[in-house]
């Protein structure tokens, strides 16, 4: 692997303000975002990332790889869960396995936005499509992973509303933005799209470093509690997305010819979901840890991606072109 590409990666702002929130937890430090602020902070990385997705994919000619693309992050969506949920249910319960399963069939939108950050220090084009092929990931992950359980808990005697849990899932806030914003910087004109650039554009990596930095103060929380939980959910939050996001690295190179497009499948793969996919199963599998499949993809999986993943997963790429 290229050393430089990782100690560049180790040493960007953004995952270096990470890194102290939690060294700031593990110093009983007051230090914290405002929950309103991190509200606001998460909106905004979704809306600049959706409305310059929308943009770049108004430039770009109609090519059968765009559709080749949303199909296969939907397969992905829909294959990582249900092999996952056989290796889990050897050690975990029905809906914990169901839970854990679905979030790391679907996707991170915080850790996309991370990777499109550090395809910007690169300087790695990638197509405004991926956006949508990201947004599409969510939904089927969690239907599956519902179906799983309801088809292997013989204990569970309640009916699961199949059609409210995705209605959940797709009206999502944080896919409902990142698809509106999408559409929106896809019908906007260039002129127009200038007007707003200096919120879209130029302020995005200090909002990317405050929000990183929140999540290293959440992360750094959960990250002790879920220690005491024992070695195979660690190894599973770390070999999985692992293995995930090098098959998938290895895949694309059959219909994507972009390095950034398959560097963005490649970190699709290997993400977890701690937003949509606990908020779905909180209403979906009531008897599912939270404790458990939470602190796995945010404590776990996300600073694994964010610090050691994305170098491995784009060096793949680069050594088998």
């Amino acid at each position: 692997m290229d050393l430089h590409l990782l100690v560049d990666n180790l040493t960007n702002p953004a995952l270096l303000f990470f890194f102290l929130g939690i060294i700031a937890v593990q110093l009983k430090s007051d230090l914290e975002i405002p929950p309103n602020s991190s509200k606001f902070i998460s909106l905004y990385l979704l809306f600049s990332i959706g409305f310059k997705g929308g943009q770049e994919l108004s430039h770009s000619p109609y090519e059968p790889e765009i559709l080749y693309s949303l199909i296969f992050g939907i397969l992905l969506a829909i294959v990582v869960p249900i092999y996952t949920f056989f290796i889990l249910k050897r050690a975990m319960s029905i809906p914990n396995s169901g839970a854990i399963a679905a979030a790391y069939g679907s996707v991170s939108a915080v850790t996309f936005v991370t990777a499109i950050a550090f395809l910007d220090m690169e300087q790695i084009t990638y197509g405004g499509h991926m956006v949508a092929v990201m947004a599409l990931m969510e939904a089927p992950s969690i239907v599956v992973g519902v179906l799983l359980m309801s088809l292997f808990d013989r204990t569970n005697t309640e009916k699961v509303h199949m059609p409210s849990i995705l209605r959940h899932s797709l009206t999502n806030g944080s896919v409902l933005l990142i698809l509106g914003s999408l559409v929106i910087g896809l019908v906007a004109s260039d002129a127009q799209a200038e007007g707003i650039k200096p919120f879209t554009t130029d302020i995005f990596k200090g909002f990317l470093a405050v929000f990183l930095l929140d999540m290293g103060i959440s992360s750094g929380r959960k990250i002790g509690d879920f220690l005491k939980k024992g070695w195979f959910a660690l190894m599973f939050a770390i070999i999985i997305p692992l293995i995930n996001g090098s098959v998938t690295a290895a895949l694309t190179s059959a219909f994507v010819e972009s390095t950034g497009n398959r560097f963005l499948f490649a970190i699709l793969a290997a993400s977890a979901s701690y937003i949509a996919v606990p908020a779905a199963m909180r209403i979906a599998a009531p008897k599912a840890n939270p404790s458990l499949y939470l602190p796995m993809a945010l404590a776990i999986t996300f600073p694994f991606n964010i610090t050691l993943g994305m170098p491995i997963y784009l060096w793949l790429i680069q050594l088998f072109p």
